[in-house]
């Protein structure tokens, strides 16, 4: 297993992305993402897991619980 860690720049650069990470990959980003309009549709549609950057001790909460589903359900 292992993590990926984007900063990128705009929302063109997702496009990118998505061509490059692996299939297996569950995606994590920042919470302010969901209410992007059209950004924010795609990433909920796609399964992406929202964190609230702003309330560490539930992004931390969030994060290891997805840490165990994936090791609970092989993937890697």
């Amino acid at each position: 297993p292992f993590v990926i860690v984007c900063n990128h720049q705009a929302s063109l650069d997702l496009l990118g992305m998505v061509e490059v990470i692996p299939e297996r990959c569950v995606p994590i980003a920042k919470r302010e993402l969901l209410y992007l309009g059209t950004v924010g549709w795609a990433c909920w549609l796609s399964g992406v897991i929202f964190i609230d950057r702003r309330r560490r001790d539930a992004a931390i909460g969030v994060i290891s619980r997805t840490a165990g589903a994936m090791r609970r359900e092989n993937v890697r």
